[in-house]
This record gives C-alpha cells, structure tokens and sequence, in this order.
C-alpha cells in the first residue's frame, strides 16, 4: 500500500454520539473529515484530516450549475472482537474512478486514499456502533469548484470523505418490500451516465419514488429507456431474480450501476454452485414465470440494505406476489452469509474484507 502524507487537525470540541437504538441513516456526522484538493497542472494535492465542518463555495462554482460530481457509500464494521472491517473497499474507489472518468473528472489514486480513510476511520474509531446491524456510513465524493460559467470540465475539484453511525436497515429481520414497475419514467439509457455513480442520476428518480410513495409502494423498477421493455435497476439498487432454479440478474449495459454487493453476489453465487447469468430479462418474462409458478424470489441488492427481498410487483394494473409476500430462502442465506463475513462472525473465503488497524489518537 502507498503511503500517503497528510496533515491532521483533531476536533478541540467533541459531539455527543447518538444511542445506538436511535441512529438514523445520514443524520449524524462524526466530529472529522478528510479533504484533498485538485488543480490543473498540480494535481490532486493537500491531503488533509479535520475538524467536520461547512465548505465554502463561490455561488459560480461549476458543482452549483453543471453537476460535476460523483460519489460512493460503503460501510466499516465494529466486529465482536473489537476489531474494524471494511468490505471491499477498494472496489468502491475503482468504481469512483469509472465515474471520475465519465464526468470528466481526474482520476485518485485508489492506494493512497484508502490509506487515507483507514487513517480517518482511526482518528473517528469510536464512533463506530457496535450494537447488532449497526455499522459506520462512509461517503467519499468529488464536487467540481471552480467559479465559472461556462460548460466545460472544471479545472478545480476537492474529494472529500464524511462518515456517519447508521443502525440497522431492518429493525426486525428483513421483509419483503411492494414494487411498482415504472412506465413513464426513465433512469438512464446507454451511452448516458447511468453506469456512473453521480448526483444527477437520483435526482432524476425522485419524480418516479414520488409517484409509487402516493400509491404506497416502496420503490420503483426501472425499465430500459428505449422500448420500456427490460428491467434494469430496483429503486438505487441492482435487481435479481430466482427462476425455476437459475439465479438472473441485468447485464451490466452502460445504463447499469456496476454494484459491489451485485458483484459479491454473483461470486457467492458461483461459490455455491447455484446457476446464475447476467443477461437481459423482460418483464414480461418475469410476468409469464409469476404466472407458471417458476418465478421463485426477487431481491434488490446495495449496500444500504444488503438485500432487500421483493414480495409484490405492480405491473400494468396488476399486481404480481412473490414467493406469497414472504422472504425467500436463497435471499435469507445470501444476507446472512455476506453480513456474517462484513461483521466478522463467519470465514471469508473471498478475501473481502480489509482490516483497519486501530491506534491511540493523542489529542
């Protein structure tokens, strides 16, 4: 690994962490954040721990009006023993990079700012919750900074890291969620910036989860924005499907997120000797086999959640069960199993998980 040499600047002033029983996702910050900055003909540079704090923008920075940035979410773990796991970290920072590249912005060197949020995770270690399904929320993103008006890549960027304490995606086990099909709507089409992880594309979604929130559904299931005909993405999540035996889920196509958790699911999936294949899947194929008894589970998958089992699609005015509304098997082991080897209760065959060496913070 590369080492990387910053300047740290601890909190004189430490905030109250939240009890673990009342953490709510994205409300509460822990007292630092890590900063690197970007200029053309310097480079990414000043790489630094501080103090949370507000930025200051100029209200002409490119960020407020072309929408030049990307980001990422991933999460460490407070395992039994007390020590810190992140899960695949490095796969997180190469997608951001994937993202970097279609937003036209430059490129971070994936070593050394993992290096540097191990360090942020040591200064802020004791926020990490350790009740049961707790675990700490990491954000990285990249905004464009430079004052001007006018529509070209920015010259300036600042990539920045905040992490927050989160409690359990399910209070009570995980439960199947309602789903309804989106046909007005449209995420992303290929050759537009729906395999980049970027602020454009959920604000984009927001109309649609408006929508199926009135008429009581949890998310939407986006269809491909050419022939509204085959399935792409659940809500923010990648989508799989059980039928009769085989284990399918998108082909990533250039309007796909490639996901971390997806990509671990397959691979667990390969594990297990259970068929599985990216391809395209309609929904009218999902329908037919909803029909014929064949369509056996359905499940999202993130990082928020893990995996979020779908009970009810909603589809052309019809509405379609699954697995009759409850949590199907092969979707209870695969949360299991991947929450398991994050939390460190089970092996890791995979190699997934990178450990965070804990040190004494002097203040």
């Amino acid at each position: 690994m590369k080492e990387i040499d910053m300047e740290i600047t601890l909190s004189t002033t430490k905030k109250t962490k939240p009890q673990a029983d009342k953490l709510e996702f994205g409300k509460v910050f822990t007292d630092h954040m890590f900063i690197m900055d970007y200029i053309t003909g310097q480079g990414w540079h000043d790489p630094r721990i501080v103090p949370y704090q507000k930025i200051t923008l100029d209200p002409s920075a490119m960020i407020f009006h072309y929408g030049q940035s990307v980001f990422e979410g991933l999460k460490a773990y407070l395992t039994s023993d007390k020590e810190i796991f992140l899960f695949r970290p490095e796969k997180n920072f190469q997608r951001l990079n994937k993202s970097n590249e279609r937003l036209c912005i430059p490129p971070i060197d994936v070593d050394k700012v993992l290096e540097a949020l191990k360090e942020l995770i040591r200064v802020d270690q004791g926020w990490i919750p350790d009740a049961e399904g707790t675990s700490l929320y990491i954000r990285p993103f990249v905004i464009a900074t430079e004052p001007y008006l006018g529509v070209a890549p920015s010259d300036r960027y600042q990539f920045i890291i905040i992490m927050s304490p989160v409690g359990s995606y399910y209070k009570e086990g995980i439960h199947p969620i309602r789903i309804a099909v989106e046909q007005a709507f449209t995420r992303a089409v290929n050759g537009g910036t729906g395999e980049a992880k970027t602020g454009g594309n959920y604000a984009s979604s927001l109309k649609a989860q408006e929508v199926s929130d009135k008429e009581g559904y949890a998310q939407v299931l986006w269809l491909d924005g050419i022939e509204k005909k085959y399935i792409e993405e659940v809500g923010s999540m990648n989508v799989f499907f059980k039928i009769n035996g085989e284990v399918v889920t998108p082909a990533l196509n250039g309007s796909i997120l490639p996901g971390v958790t997806r990509d671990s699911i397959i691979e667990l999936l390969h594990h297990w000797n259970i068929p599985v294949s990216e391809r395209q899947i309609s929904m009218d194929e999902v329908y037919q086999a909803q029909k014929a008894g064949t369509l056996e589970e359905a499940f999202g998958t993130g990082t928020a959640a893990v995996i979020s089992p779908i009970g009810e699609f909603l589809w052309q005015g019809e509405k379609l069960s699954v697995q009759n509304g409850e949590t199907g098997e092969l979707s209870k082991k695969l949360y299991d199993t991947l929450t398991d080897i994050q939390n460190g209760r089970s092996d890791d065959p995979f190699n997934w998980i990178t450990k965070v060496e804990q040190k004494v913070i002097q203040n």
